[in-house]
């Protein structure tokens, strides 16, 4: 019997477009602002310093590391209050936990620093929702590429692999990853990919386009 449904955050839950104000917007601007140049500028040059670390480097969700390497004064505080009008809800997602809450126990496990997990748990009211919230690169030190990672929360909740169903949107890291050490994972895709997925059998047929989709699933 299933127990636990764990949720990724970001791109799952809660709308990409926040951390992409704060990444690659936010952060280059403060860049161009401080070295007098161009924003464009800026942010190719930001963009491409990401890329040189990659998401599956710990370095990628340290937003205090970036700050310090590019000398900015401007506080991840600061730059996460002046975006957070861009945390919007997944269409689906309130009525999916609301649905679930009452028969599993449920999660977050995100990649992203606890900074942004707090953050969009308490703007869009989520996070009462929640047993535990869990931010893989600041509570473990480590990027949920790792079956590590899922073995630390499985034995933190004292239940087995085959016991927690995972949802998320990287198709690695929430669900290959997971899948591989016998966790029933879900990726979620946005509504739009669905048309250049169609006719295809990918990843077992474990593939959702709507929140809604997974309570039909369980």
């Amino acid at each position: 019997m299933k127990k636990v449904v764990s949720f990724d955050l970001d791109g799952t839950l809660v709308s990409a477009k926040f951390g992409d104000m704060v990444w690659n917007h936010g952060i280059p601007e403060a860049y161009a602002e401080k070295y007098s140049m161009p924003f464009n500028d800026a942010r190719m040059f930001i963009v491409k310093e990401y890329a040189s670390v990659g998401d599956s480097s710990i370095l990628w969700y340290q937003i205090e590391y970036w700050l310090k390497k590019f000398d900015l004064r401007i506080t991840a505080q600061e730059l996460l209050e002046k975006y957070e009008a861009f945390i919007e809800p997944i269409p689906g997602a309130k009525e999916v936990i609301e649905s679930l809450r009452n028969t599993y126990m449920l999660i977050i496990a995100s990649n992203a620093a606890r900074i942004f997990v707090e953050k969009e748990l308490a703007y869009t009211n989520f996070g009462c929702y929640f047993d535990h919230s869990i931010s893989a690169t600041t509570d473990y030190n480590m990027v949920k590429k790792q079956a590590a990672f899922y073995e630390k929360v499985c034995s933190m909740l004292n239940v087995l692999p085959e016991e927690v169903i995972h949802v998320g949107d990287h198709e690695i890291f929430d669900f290959k990853v997971p899948s591989d050490m016998g966790i029933e994972a879900y990726h979620f895709r946005e509504s739009g990919a669905q048309i250049l997925d169609q006719g295809l059998e990918e990843n077992n047929g474990r593939v959702i386009y709507n929140l809604t989709e997974l309570l039909d699933k369980l």
